[in-house]
């Protein structure tokens, strides 16, 4: 209280002007029509700057929960296609794996490396477990490698280690796609039958082959057809789907006939 009263003490003539100063500009905009006029406009814009602002921060607070909201109902419509697939095949007599839709956000990745992983944030907790599949929105991502409680490590696209199965959508001819090692836009298809005929902006999708992922994701589109100098195999480069560099949110494909299949695949082992 005594360092208020210092403070009125100490600039009391500096107060008293901001006072008188405020004073006569509301006795000016109330007498003057012309002032008055413009007082409110300059009023006006400020209130609509001000609920604009407003409205940009609230925003912004909520925007974490309006994210996971609409991660949820993505989640949903994936899994209810999933299994609205999967029953049509089944009337058809056709079996099919089935897969289940998990979400993740990544928190860690690399795209500059020969090597380069994504961490998410989903563990064994979620079910999560090693040889998943994971996609984005736009297309394939890469495979679970490492699991913890919390957590798991997989190999993106852009690993040299990497192959995943996929068919051209416009003649369903099966090749194996894998990273070109330098740009992480690209990667590299290669033996391809030099009688296929392959456009510019051609898909490429997943083939259905692994327990990886399903039939028909998205994995890139043909960039540039190399062909062979021999005539023997030609070679053709593919823009990715999922644009690395900007991956945030992703989904992790669990098999529900995973264990069926890799039973079989034990047995047949001891077999050998």
């Amino acid at each position: 209280m005594h360092n208020l009263i210092r403070f009125f003490q100490k600039n009391y003539f500096v107060l008293l002007f901001l006072l008188l100063e405020i004073v006569s500009v509301l006795l000016l905009v109330s007498y003057q029509p012309y002032h008055n006029r413009i007082a409110s406009s300059v009023m006006g814009d400020f209130a609509h700057s001000f609920l604009n602002i407003r409205s940009n921060i609230v925003g912004y607070f909520h925007l974490k929960t309006e994210n996971k909201r609409l991660v949820e109902e993505n989640t949903h419509l994936l899994n209810f296609i999933e299994h609205s697939r999967h029953d049509t095949l089944k009337k058809a007599g056709q079996t099919d794996s089935i897969f289940t839709f998990i979400p993740a956000r990544v928190v860690n990745i690399t795209t500059h490396y020969r090597t380069n992983y994504i961490v998410i944030n989903k563990g064994t907790e979620d079910g999560i477990e090693q040889n998943m599949g994971i996609i984005s929105s736009e297309g394939v991502v890469g495979i679970i490698t490492d699991v913890s409680k919390h957590f798991a490590t997989a190999m993106s696209l852009l690993h040299k280690q990497i192959h995943v199965s996929v068919r051209f959508k416009n003649n369903h001819h099966l090749a194996q796609v894998q990273w070109e090692g330098r740009n992480p836009e690209i990667g590299i298809i290669r033996h391809i039958p030099t009688h296929l005929t392959l456009l510019e902006g051609d898909s490429v999708v997943t083939s259905g082959n692994s327990f990886l992922f399903p039939e028909g994701v998205l994995v890139g589109t043909i960039k540039k057809l190399i062909t062979s100098e021999n005539e023997d195999l030609n070679a053709a480069t593919i823009r990715f789907a999922t644009d690395f560099n900007s991956l945030r949110q992703v989904y992790v494909l669990k098999n529900t006939f995973r264990s069926e299949f890799d039973s079989l695949i034990n047995k047949q082992r001891h077999e050998e």
